[in-house]
C-alpha cells in the first residue's frame, strides 16, 4: 500500500507544454479519478507516474520513494490499458501469470494469486480459454485480472470501461468499486465520463489544458465549483451561465440579464454585495429550473420566460432547450410536464443552488 505525490510536475513535448506545474497528494488506499476533455493531460499524469512517459521537471513520489528514475518494472505499480492489451495467443491463465513469469515467482505462489484473482472477478471457468473467445466484458476483467495478482502498492487504470456498452458499464464500475473496497489499495483512475467520476471517486481532479481546476470529493464538486470550467464540466447537462448586472434596488439584490430579471435570496446578499453594479457570469443547473406547477414548494421562485426549441423524453427525465431572448438554457423538468417545440413557457429557478462567477477571473464568488 503506498500514497501517491505529484510535486511540481511539469511535461513538455518540444515546446509544447502539457502538463502546468501539477501537484497533488493522494493518499493510502484512496480512490482518485482523473477527469477533463481530451488532451488535458489526464492520461499523461498516469503514464509519468507508471514511468512509461519520462516528466520534463518536478517530483513523483509512490510512499516516501522518489521514483523519477525507477523503471517501470521496479515502481510497484500496475496498469490496466484501454485496449486491454491481452496476448492473444495465450489463455487466460497464462496472460495473467506472465507478469509473474517474469519476475520468476515460485509457480505454486503463480498459482495461488491468479486462480484468487479468478475467483474475486468471476473468471475461473474462463481460465483456459483465449482472448479472441471472451466478450468485451470478459476480457475487461482478465486486464484487471492481470493487475490484481502483482499485489502491487498502486493500480492504475487509463480509461478501462471506454470499450463496454453502455449497460456492462454499469455494472463494471460497481465491480470495480468493489474491487476497490476489498483490496483496500491506492486506485488512480483516468475517464473521460464524469459518470464513472462521479459515481467511483473518493476525490475528483478536473484538469484542464494541463492545469489542475479543482481536486474535491464528488459532492463538493458538484455543489461548489471553483470556476466555470469545473462548473460546466461536471453535471449533465451542464450548467446554465446567463451574464449579468447584479443590482440593488429597495433593500432587494436581483440579476438583470436583460431579457428577465430574479431576485436573489436574502441570505446570500451579503455574500455578493462587493459585486454591486458589476457584470457577474450567473449560473444555475437544469436540476434547479422547474415548470411552476411542479416546482418543489420551498424553493425561491425567480421566474424565466422563454420558447421551447428542443424537447428530450430520456424516461425518468424530460430536457427542455429554452431561448430566452439572448439567452439559450436547458431545464430538466418533470416528465408529467407536457409540450412540445414551439411552445411559450415560464419557468422558476431555485435560487437556494444559485451560483454567482467573477466575470474577469471566471472564479466562483462564495
Amino acid at each position: 500500500m503506498a500514497s501517491v505525490t505529484f510535486k511540481n510536475v511539469f511535461k513538455n513535448y518540444g515546446d509544447v507544454e502539457v502538463i502546468k506545474d501539477f501537484t497533488l497528494e493522494v493518499e493510502d488506499k484512496e480512490f482518485i479519478i482523473f477527469v477533463g476533455p481530451s488532451g488535458c493531460g489526464k492520461s499523461t499524469n498516469l503514464r509519468m507516474l507508471a514511468g512509461l512517459e519520462e516528466i520534463t521537471a518536478g517530483e513523483i513520489l509512490i510512499g516516501d520513494r522518489v521514483v523519477n528514475d525507477v523503471p517501470p518494472k521496479d515502481r510497484d505499480i500496475a496498469m490496466v490499458f484501454q485496449s486491454y492489451a491481452l496476448y492473444p495467443h495465450m489463455t487466460v491463465y497464462d496472460n495473467m501469470a506472465f507478469g509473474l513469469k517474469l519476475r520468476k515467482t515460485p509457480k505454486d505462489e503463480i498459482t495461488r494469486r491468479v486462480n484468487e484473482a479468478a475467483e474475486i472477478l468471476g473468471i475461473t471457468e474462463l481460465l483456459q480459454r483465449k482472448p479472441k473467445a471472451l466478450s468485451g466484458g470478459q476480457r475487461q476483467r482478465v486486464a484487471v485480472g492481470r493487475a490484481i495478482v502483482r499485489e502491487p502498492a498502486v493500480f492504475l487504470m487509463d480509461e478501462p470501461l471506454s470499450n463496454l456498452d453502455a449497460k456492462l458499464r454499469v455494472s463494471a464500475r460497481a465491480e470495480i468499486s468493489k474491487l476497490h473496497q476489498r483490496l483496500q489499495t491506492t486506485f488512480i483512475y483516468v475517464t473521460h465520463d464524469q459518470v464513472e467520476a462521479m459515481t467511483m471517486a473518493d476525490r475528483i481532479v478536473v484538469l484542464h489544458a494541463g492545469i489542475l481546476q479543482q481536486a474535491d470529493s464528488p459532492r463538493n464538486l458538484y455543489n461548489f465549483p471553483h470556476n466555470i470550467f469545473v462548473a460546466g464540466f461536471i453535471g449533465s447537462p451542464s450548467m446554465n451561465f446567463f451574464d449579468a448586472t447584479l443590482v440593488k434596488e429597495e433593500q432587494k439584490m436581483y440579476l438583470d440579464s436583460g431579457d428577465f430579471r430574479i431576485e436573489v435570496p436574502s441570505d446570500k446578499m451579503e455574500t455578493y454585495k462587493a459585486y454591486i453594479g458589476k457584470q457577474v457570469i450567473f449560473g444555475i443547473r437544469p436540476e434547479d429550473v422547474h415548470v411552476p406547477q411542479y416546482a418543489p414548494v420551498d424553493i425561491t421562485p425567480a421566474p424565466i420566460s422563454g420558447s421551447i426549441e428542443i424537447v428530450e423524453l430520456l424516461g425518468s427525465e424530460l430536457i427542455l432547450f429554452v431561448n430566452a431572448g439572448s439567452n439559450s438554457f436547458v431545464a430538466k423538468v418533470d416528465t408529467r410536464y407536457e409540450v412540445k417545440p414551439g411552445d411559450s413557457v415560464d419557468l422558476v429557478c431555485n435560487m437556494k443552488n444559485m451560483h454567482i462567477f467573477d466575470k474577469e477571473t471566471e472564479l466562483a464568488v462564495r
